[in-house]
């Protein structure tokens, strides 16, 4: 909107809002993120991958098990026997020292788990290999280190590359911000850099310029598009007092901005924390890993002691020991169990991120496949939050309504606000004539003045009224007034001439995809319920239209909490989703908070998932996530915990007494099978749309 700072008496029946999320945010949850890596970055583990498997080739070409099986025999030349020690020990100490600081860590905290138990195989597999390499009976099992080690770092760089790519969906918002901002100083004004803004520094935001910071209006009325941070469709008024956001478009008027909030307290380091705080929120399938990769090592190296006591009882040779319990320990590696879980959780906030869904609560997404219950909010959640033409109300009995329309959108033509638009666009639909005007003039938050056919018209709110000082027929206009706000309208009033000619009547409309949400969940066996304070006309109007049986209206914010307690008592599993500042109570209670908008700091502190695009079929895209994240879940632990607990034996020997010993590098490669089909599993969850 370049021309107005527009005027129509939205605020009766919708209630925006936007507050910091910067704040309070900066802790993060604090846990072992998979085994200590979460401080690690996808290129060093990318570096340390490629090295080790340029190096583990010639280790594989000159390792003589593969040239076994192969039946082949590559060059040989002084020293060559020793490639397979040589270049097994730089994989060892580059690319394994990594999973041997990690296991220090778990050692350090009392919690030996999954780089225990890695640490340990690669250390004995390394330490084994080095002395049969110099004389002790055996035979060396460099393949199966390096293998091991190529593999391991392989799968941590997926991972930690599915985290990252999380966050930089997001990091594309911070490009919205300026590179510079104007301050105004003492001496005037003064271009500087958006980093070094202060709180407390004010800033010029002239039209068509984005916000550098988050802060309050000091100064200047505007219209702010914060969509691409709020995913609020329409622009948003702003009065002195009123807080903005960094990175939202400032549309019309000049705003006086003091600064708030900077760099890492913005909104959109808040959004970026909150996906950070994903990352590492525990969920329960998580604990229940973390939990069995614990024990399992408790039980790989039961077994390897238990392996080594039996043979030994049974006579079994050194070297025979030696390769049964380095296989048990190879074998009982819990690395595709340590990856079940955290590499689901990273893609599949990866996957919603993109989608439009903050996810700041682990557990909310796990539990939303069990929810059978969603309650919305109306305003701004079901319906659009725009308010589109409903009505038109002559008041001068010489103008018919087409009349007052076509005078209303003669002189709404020049302003590119939404009301405005949709007051033109429905007077072209009646195929009316619409003269250019003679004049435009913009009145800050009251209204437009515009010259038609030698009549000077205003269009405008109650606002204007005030302003013109009005005095005809107000008894009747406090009634309209009065009868707008109960049913949840807003008006634009027409002056012509100096006396009122008529009303334009506008109502907040349901969204087209709340009907598409509602029949899905409905469809789902899901039950809808509305839950607003808004009058019961409205409410059973947007219900009637969208098939909503259970209506709630007229509710109090803090009574709002009552009806989800109730529906709670009634056995449902309740999805709450509200703006996140009228609805804290209710989002709090509920099982799943969901807050529309990311804007708010309120959805923040209460809600456990956030809706960015204010987008109500958002809700069946998160419960099918939801599904399908929990069925990753269960098949990666199944097949990871009962890989090991079949294996281990295997290992041990347990079928020697019926001619079937595992070789240690049949192991290697079985350990390694069962992480590779983690992961490609967890993978699988990128296939299909939501």
């Amino acid at each position: 909107m370049k021309n107005s700072e527009h005027h129509h008496s939205e605020d009766n029946s919708m209630h925006n809002s936007q507050a910091d999320v910067g704040a309070g945010t900066s802790e993060h949850a604090n846990h072992s993120n998979h085994a200590g890596h979460s401080a690690h970055s996808p290129d060093m583990f990318k570096k340390r991958f490629w090295l080790s498997l340029v190096l583990t080739v010639p280790v594989l070409i000159y390792s003589h098990h593969i040239q076994q099986w192969f039946n082949f025999h590559p060059p040989q030349f002084p020293g060559s026997q020793l490639i397979p020690f040589i270049f097994s020990t730089v994989i060892f100490f580059y690319g394994g020292i990594v999973f041997i600081n990690s296991a220090v860590n778990e050692l350090k905290t009392r919690r030996p788990g999954m780089m225990t138990l890695i640490s340990l195989a690669i250390s004995v597999a390394y330490i084994y290999s080095v002395l049969v390499t110099f004389g002790l009976p055996g035979e060396e099992i460099f393949w199966e280190l390096a293998t091991l080690v190529t593999i391991m770092l392989l799968g941590h760089w997926i991972e930690m590359n599915a985290v990252t790519r999380a966050h930089g969906a997001l990091q594309e918002l911070a490009k919205l911000i300026p590179d510079t901002a104007v301050v105004i100083t003492a001496d005037g004004e003064e271009e500087v850099s958006v980093d070094s803004l202060k709180p407390g520094d004010v800033v010029l935001v002239r039209p068509g310029s984005s916000l550098p910071a988050d802060g309050k209006v000091i100064r200047g009325e505007s219209y702010v598009n914060e969509a691409v941070i709020t995913g609020e469709s329409r622009p948003i008024p702003k009065k002195t007092g009123d807080h903005v956001i960094a990175g939202s478009l400032n549309e019309d008027g000049s705003l006086r901005v003091e600064v708030q909030e900077t760099a890492g307290d913005t909104v959109l380091a808040g959004i970026m924390r909150l996906v950070e705080k994903a990352q590492t929120s525990r969920s329960r399938t998580q604990i229940l890993a973390d939990r069995a990769a614990f024990y399992l090592t408790i039980i790989a190296l039961s077994a390897a002691l238990i392996t080594a006591f039996v043979w030994v009882l049974f006579g079994a040779g050194s070297v025979f020991i030696m390769e049964r319990v380095v296989t048990v320990l190879v074998i009982a590696c819990p690395h595709a169990l340590g990856l079940a879980i955290p590499l689901v959780i990273a893609i599949s906030t990866t996957i919603a991120a993109r989608n439009g869904l903050l996810v700041k609560d682990r557990l909310a997404l796990e539990k939303a496949r069990l929810v059978n219950c969603v309650v919305f909010d109306k305003t701004g959640t079901l319906t659009s939050g725009e308010l589109g033409l409903a009505g038109i109300k002559s008041l001068d009995k010489t103008l018919s309504e087409d009349e007052l329309l076509r005078l209303a959108a003669s002189a709404e033509k020049d302003s590119e606000h939404s009301i405005a638009q949709s007051i033109v666009k429905e007077a072209k639909n009646r195929n009316l004539n619409l003269p250019d005007s003679d004049s435009f003039t913009a009145l800050p938050g009251r209204g437009i003045k515009a010259v038609i056919e030698g009549k000077t018209i205003y269009a405008g709110g109650p606002n204007l009224l005030e302003k013109l000082e009005l005095t005809d027929t107000r008894e009747d206009i406090s009634v309209i007034d009065e009868e707008a706000a109960k049913s949840g309208h807003g008006l634009v009033y027409i002056i012509a001439d100096n006396h009122i000619a008529g009303y334009l009547s506008f109502s907040d409309r349901v969204r087209p995809e709340s009907l598409e949400a509602v029949k899905e969940l409905q469809q789902s066996g899901i039950k809808v319920v509305i839950l607003t304070g808004d009058s019961r006309e409205a409410a059973e109007s947007a219900a009637k239209e969208l098939e909503i049986s259970d209506v709630y209206a007229e509710i109090l914010p803090e009574n709002k909490a009552e009806i989800i307690e109730k529906l709670k008592g009634d056995g449902y599993t309740v999805a709450m989703v509200g703006d996140g500042v009228n609805d804290a109570p209710a989002l709090v209670l509920a099982d799943i908070g969901l807050a529309i908008g990311a804007g708010t700091d309120v959805a923040v502190e209460s809600a456990g998932i956030i809706l960015v695009k204010n987008d109500p079929r958002d809700v069946v895209r998160l419960i099918t996530l939801s599904k399908r994240v929990y069925s990753k879940m269960i098949q990666n632990l199944a097949w990871a915990t009962g890989y090991n607990l079949l294996a281990i034996p295997l290992a041990a020997g347990v079928l020697a007494p019926f001619g079937f010993v595992m070789p240690m590098a049949l192991g290697a490669v079985v350990m390694s099978a069962s992480t590779v089909i983690v992961a490609l599993n967890a993978q699988l969850l990128r296939r299909g749309k939501l």
